[in-house]
């Protein structure tokens, strides 16, 4: 952060990152609080709970909230559930900023666009992806044709994956908050549990693995997570929809499974600093994704 840390005022606010799903608004969360907190993948609607990030810089704290996709398409609970999730954080924060694709701006974010118009807050718009653009001259005709689209206070193309001018987003988000005691320790860096993100790195894991086999009717709960000495015991059970979709992420001979509780583990020895002991099992439970008491017995609390 610059500007001699935004004049030497503590400020705290929160600031919503939202968006059309896929347009990489968790890689940007990771990236600017420097540690991944947030699971990615390359399918749409891979997050799909309100996460706080929360980062700490001298006298001024931003409090991030990562959203689910913004989606028209509501055919089940759980996405009703996550459209809900990020509609509420518009209305909750201080900033936002509505992140999109490059110089693609299609139907979906005009939709979102549409959800913004008449909220009292500052509006920063965040041009992601702008390493992949081949022709770069397309960018100057872009920034001046979206900031006719809406009274954005300001636009920023940036790569969230190379790291390319988030200090600029970072401190104009800082200039834009109010000022305020922070509402966190310095060292906290999200709201969640330990659980919450142990559950989530295995779903992520799934997501990768899987491609579009079992497209997002699965979710994990962690039944066990308990530490000995240097050890963490973790035990979670991988909900489908399917016996079928039982079938394909537990692979011949267990061989899937096994790769994906590898790769969650070592990402959680990382996260956690401990080594882990990880167990995985898979269960059907037939159409917990339209359903709100199955929902919410698996954590997606918000659902009205």
């Amino acid at each position: 952060m610059t500007e001699s840390d935004v004049n030497e005022v503590m400020r705290c606010g929160y600031v919503a990152l939202v968006g059309r799903p896929n347009v990489g608004k968790s890689t940007l969360l990771n990236h600017l609080l420097g540690q991944k907190i947030s699971i990615t993948s390359r399918k749409p609607q891979t997050t799909r709970h309100r996460l706080l990030g929360i980062q700490t810089h001298g006298l001024t704290q931003i409090i991030y909230v990562d959203t689910p996709g913004l989606h028209r398409n509501e055919p089940k609970a759980i996405n009703r559930y996550m459209n809900q999730t990020a509609s509420q954080a518009i209305r909750d924060v201080d900033v936002v900023v509505f992140v999109v694709d490059r110089l693609r701006w299609t139907d979906e974010d005009q939709w979102v666009l549409e959800k913004l118009r008449g909220i009292d807050r500052p509006v920063l718009l965040a041009l992601n992806k702008i390493d992949l653009l081949e022709d770069k001259g397309q960018l100057l005709p872009a920034l001046q044709e979206f900031g006719e689209k809406f009274p954005f206070t300001d636009i920023f193309p940036l790569s969230a994956l190379r790291g390319h001018n988030l200090e600029a987003l970072e401190t104009a988000i800082a200039k834009l908050l109010p000022e305020n005691a922070h509402f966190f320790p310095e060292d906290q860096i999200t709201d969640r549990s330990e659980r919450f993100l142990a559950a989530e790195l295995v779903r992520e894991k799934v997501m990768r693995q899987l491609g579009d086999e079992v497209p997002y009717e699965i979710t994990v709960e962690v039944e066990t997570f308990r530490r000995e000495g240097k050890i963490l015991h973790i035990d979670a059970l991988i909900l489908v929809e399917r016996d079928g979709q039982k079938k394909i992420v537990i692979g011949t001979g267990g061989e899937r499974i096994r790769q994906i509780g590898s790769e969650a583990r070592k990402e959680m020895e990382k996260l956690f600093d401990h080594k882990v002991m990880l167990k995985l099992w898979v269960k059907v439970k037939s159409g917990w994704s339209d359903d709100q008491r199955a929902l919410r017995s698996l954590g997606y609390t918000d659902l009205e």
